[in-house]
């Protein structure tokens, strides 16, 4: 059977987790880029195809023009909707495309949400080119927040509390991407978490969550997050009623939203596995072939009803960031160990002697540690963890 698989650049999620997947799944790969040469050089044994992977139709031509597909699919933020469209034109398993293009445009996922009658946040666009300015005659709810209406990653995320501000902000982020639509919208207070689901589109589970401690204002990169096994009922039940009015059911999801006086609100869908990382993490902590059974329901395979997932284990995720511009000149290397029961995993994420500015965002992570501890507590995986970080040093040379 032939999976193609649609990527950008190469990721962890990519080379760790789908690729040996498809290949205990004894699927043949072909990998659709527009960056095949990054994929060889990341050491991808597979068939690996140039294709202007943005662009539905190229992927269309590109698959008519090869082998007969089983399945398309992608674990990009970006591609979803191209994916869909592919997988559904050659009548495959997919994600609903009009979904994928719901919950990735931030902005269509607030009306529909609100539309829905579940959660109405205050939303407004600034199409690419639009002047700021225009925003001050508007009634916006301060402190609120600007982010691009298709982003990832915390990119251009960023708290304004003044109409002075806003308007310097978009402009600002309109400097360094004139094309991009903007979202200003209402700012969620609380606290903030993750729900990870996978369903079939008949069968949905929940595999877990995640509380995800975030910098300091105005900026949202995710420093840390610790493993909730089990959210509460009635917030798990809001969540997924929302996803219910998104469409949303099939395949694998990354849901990030907001518990305030015990009011669940989404943040955004992204119609992915957790990244960072954090994918790796759950399939070791559930114990189970997690990207296996991702690939499964794109092939057509029905889910389990039971899925025998562990849920006695705890886990947290570090990411040391930088915190100013300049060269890496010392850090870690990679490691793997355990330490009271605790499985630590280090991996670095950016070379000795590399320069970098400073983006307020996860591109300004150095490396991320995962700590798991299946038979130990919360509490030893969080003090292993920070003993851990404590006794290493990076240094960023001006």
């Amino acid at each position: 059977m032939r999976l193609y698989l649609l990527a950008l650049n190469p990721t962890d999620s990519v080379t760790e987790g789908f690729l040996p997947a498809a290949a205990r799944l004894g699927l043949d790969v072909t990998l659709l880029t527009d960056q095949p040469e990054a994929h060889r050089r990341a050491g991808a044994d597979i068939e690996v195809l140039e294709c202007d992977v943005r662009d539905f139709r190229a992927v269309i031509t590109r698959i008519s023009t090869h082998h007969m597909p089983d399945a398309v699919f992608t674990n990009s933020d970006h591609l979803q909707t191209q994916a869909a469209l592919a997988a559904s034109y050659f009548g495959l398993p997919t994600k609903d495309w009009r979904t994928a293009l719901r919950v990735k445009d931030k902005a269509q996922m607030r009306r529909h949400l609100a539309a829905s009658g579940l959660d109405a946040v205050w939303s407004t666009e600034l199409a690419s080119g639009q002047d700021p300015a225009g925003l001050t005659a508007l009634d916006v709810p301060y402190p609120c927040v600007v982010k691009p209406r298709e982003g990832v990653a915390s990119e251009d995320v960023v708290l304004v509390d003044s109409p002075e501000d806003l308007v310097l902000r978009c402009k600002e982020i309109q400097t360094r991407r004139p094309q991009t639509p903007l979202v200003v919208e209402e700012y969620l207070a609380g606290e903030l978490y993750t729900l990870e689901t996978l369903g079939d589109g008949h069968v949905r589970h929940v595999l877990s969550g995640f509380h995800t401690q975030l910098s300091p204002r105005p900026y949202f990169i995710e420093e840390r997050l610790v493993h909730v096994p089990a959210h509460p009922e009635p917030v798990v039940k809001r969540i997924l009623t929302q996803l219910d009015a998104l469409g949303v059911g099939f395949g694998v999801c990354h849901t990030e939203f907001v518990v305030h006086d015990g009011r669940a609100r989404i943040i955004e869908v992204n119609y992915r596995a957790i990244g960072d990382q954090m994918d790796l993490l759950l399939a070791r902590l559930l114990d189970i072939p997690l990207f296996e059974h991702i690939l499964r329901t794109h092939l057509g395979e029905p889910l389990p009803a039971d899925l025998g997932a562990r849920t006695d284990g705890a886990a947290v995720v570090d990411y040391p960031c930088a915190r100013r511009a300049g060269t890496l000149t010392a850090a870690p290397a990679a490691a793997d160990l355990v330490v009271d029961g605790v499985e630590l995993t280090y991996r670095p994420l950016r070379a000795l002697g590399e320069r970098h500015e400073l983006h307020h965002t996860n591109r300004d992570y150095i490396g991320v540690l995962r700590a798991v501890g299946q038979d130990a507590d919360q509490r030893t995986v969080e003090r292993v963890a920070a003993d851990y970080l404590a006794a290493q040093r990076w240094e960023i040379t001006p």
